[in-house]
């Protein structure tokens, strides 16, 4: 067999390796925002309806999906001044997700405010995504 054989067998087993160890947080950007989108539709669902929640969820249901809908537009954009500013909305909308969840009130249930941080979490997480991306790319 010849060296370059040999090269290219020892490369795929240590390819192979590398997307069986994959962190399951990283994955396609699109797909993650359309997850957070989906669990904070679970999320409102589970509140207690009180008037101010009702409201609260509304706002959250909405800041949520315009995050993964902004991040579509941003990847058909025409061009890099378009890219940006639908980038920047993405991140305005997680900020706004984050504060929507931070006001929510879920009457001292444990499950619900552990969800409620791990949301708030994400929605920060995703702020720090989409910043990055505009200080790359500005």
């Amino acid at each position: 067999m010849s060296r370059q054989g040999r090269k290219s067998e020892a490369r795929n087993p240590k390819q192979a390796r590398m997307t069986e160890i994959r962190n399951p947080k990283q994955y396609d950007l699109e797909d993650r925002t359309f997850a957070f989108a989906r669990d904070v539709r679970a999320f409102v669902k589970g509140l207690k309806r009180t008037i101010a929640n009702v409201e609260d969820g509304r706002q959250i249901v909405k800041a949520s999906g315009s995050v993964g809908a902004n991040y579509i537009e941003a990847n058909e954009a025409l061009s890099k001044k378009d890219f940006l500013m639908r980038i920047r909305i993405c991140r305005k909308e997680s900020r706004e997700s984050r504060y929507w969840l931070r006001l929510v009130d879920t009457c001292d249930d444990q499950k619900q405010e552990t969800r409620r941080q791990a949301l708030s979490q994400e929605a920060t997480e995703l702020m720090s995504i989409f910043g990055a991306i505009v200080r790359k790319n500005g």
